[in-house]
């Protein structure tokens, strides 16, 4: 359960536009972060978006120091850093992450003393877990029990969200894959085998994740997602144990509850029941 004082803090941020904000330090930030719940010691997965958290002293490495200051040199810091070109191999040491994942994530894997998976659906790490969250091999499909997420689960890690909502969530797609669903979009990624490149066909558990956002009320009906404000984002606090839970709890009731219905339009959701084998 989440603790009573979590409860109280003001989850309506500062909303204003980005000439009238006011520059947080980087030690503001950090008391943002342990009011939302952060911990020191603890493996944290960060998923965000710096145009809705900033302005911060030092821009996106201030973030990511005041994200470090929060766990601690004990703890484990972990953010997505896959490319967005499966036409080419991927080099942990050059490929630049995905653009959509944005400049926090794009700056992280480029520190000194990060560690970066060595497959193209690469999470970078720094801390006393890193090794073991990076070190598995290509995951097929990408959020399988045996990669990053996965590991961050085992290790009873948490998930913030900072000015994304749980479409951002990669582990409602490993909560997905425990839960047996039966979609598999056709992708594909290339990768070097014999000093050549290879394209490699697989099925991902894929679809629009615009209904991921019903995770939201189901934590907060069980007190188990804290919020408040990091920056000017909203932030979200939550267990990757609890968000696979209660995932799957609605997954066994129906396992194509997170994609759209036909009727409804969305272009990724049907690729996705198309993809179900009769």
């Amino acid at each position: 359960m989440i603790d009573e004082n979590k409860k109280e803090l003001a989850i309506t941020c500062r909303v204003k536009s980005q000439t009238e904000r006011n520059e947080l330090s980087i030690a503001e930030v950090t008391d943002q972060l342990r009011m939302i719940g952060i911990k020191k010691g603890i493996v944290l997965l960060v998923h965000t978006s710096f145009r809705a958290v900033r302005p911060i002293e030092k821009g996106p490495l201030g973030l990511i120091e005041a994200l470090r200051d929060a766990i601690g040199p004990e703890g484990t810091l972990v953010m997505p850093s896959w490319t967005g070109n499966d036409k080419e191999p991927f080099d942990p040491m050059v490929t630049p992450a995905s653009t959509d994942l944005g400049i926090v994530a794009d700056t992280f894997w480029r520190l000194p003393g990060v560690l970066r998976s060595n497959h193209c659906f690469a999470f970078a790490a720094v801390g006393p877990e890193a090794a073991k969250i990076t070190s598995d091999p290509l995951p097929i499909p990408p959020h399988i029990h045996e990669s990053p997420v996965g590991r961050v689960y085992d290790l009873d890690g948490q998930v913030l969200l900072m000015g994304v909502g749980h479409d951002a969530n990669t582990t409602l797609h490993l909560a997905e894959l425990l839960a047996g669903v039966p979609y598999r979009v056709p992708r594909y990624c290339t990768v070097v085998q014999e000093g050549k490149p290879v394209r490699i066909d697989y099925g991902e558990n894929d679809h629009c994740c615009n209904r991921f956002a019903l995770m939201d009320e189901w934590l907060k009906i069980k007190d188990l997602q804290s919020e408040g404000c990091v920056g000017y984002a909203r932030a979200r606090l939550i267990r990757a144990r609890d968000i696979v839970e209660v995932a799957l709890e609605h997954l066994a009731h129906d396992p194509l509850f997170f994609i759209h219905t036909e009727d409804e339009g969305c272009a990724d959701c049907d690729e996705a029941r198309k993809s179900i084998k009769s």
